[in-house]
């Protein structure tokens, strides 16, 4: 995965309490292949009119808003099922972090082990930064992994960013767990070793 450090963007705010990994990725795009990206089907649905046309309405068809790399949500993001192609269709589509007050559980842990980092803050705070940024849509937001902060515009000031420790070090480091534990191979050949030694009979 791609490491992630810094990123400074201006954000999106995406509407809808309870939105759901079918509404993120309708399940029917699951059969694609992933190496031509998921990022074409991201909110393929709810972005579209009933006549199956782009919604010139919708945050993310609005003039501009592929340059965003940093989403705002509402409560219970990512609910539903447990669909990895949802974490796949916001990476693909150039999505970096996700800021919201709270995440489906299985969504929150798919995030971070794809390289997406989802931010919880309260929902008073992300509410007013959906605000701000309706109102001021050039206005940045930068999420510092290594520092553990995230830079609200305006005044709404700087919020810690808290994510499990081990994941967060990964995510620096654009490793996921089978290459994490790669990075310990002289360590782990060195106790096999040890143990053959003491234990030669394991060699039977």
């Amino acid at each position: 995965m791609k490491a992630f450090t810094r990123e400074t963007s201006k954000a999106i705010a995406i509407p809808g309490v309870n939105c759901d990994t079918d509404q993120i990725i309708p399940g029917r795009f699951l059969k694609a292949d992933r190496a031509e990206g998921y990022g074409q089907f991201l909110f393929h649905d709810i972005r579209r009119t009933e006549e199956k046309e782009l919604d010139p309405a919708f945050p993310l068809n609005r003039p501009g808003a592929d340059a965003a790399t940093i989403l705002v949500v509402e409560d219970n993001f990512g609910c539903g099922s447990s669909r990895e192609g949802a974490v796949y269709a916001l990476v693909d589509h150039g999505i970096r972090s996700v800021i919201g007050p709270s995440f489906g559980d299985i969504f929150f842990n798919n995030a971070l082990k794809n390289g997406l980092v989802p931010v919880r803050l309260s929902a008073e705070t992300c509410d007013a930064l959906a605000e701000h940024i309706s109102r001021f849509p050039d206005a940045q937001v930068t999420v510092d992994l290594e520092a553990g902060e995230v830079v609200l515009p305006g005044n709404l000031g700087t919020h810690p960013v808290i994510i499990d420790p081990f994941a967060r070090d990964c995510i620096l480091r654009g490793l996921d767990e089978i290459e994490m534990t790669l990075t310990f191979m002289e360590q782990i050949s060195a106790f096999e070793t040890d143990r053959m030694a003491s234990h030669s009979w394991l060699g039977r």
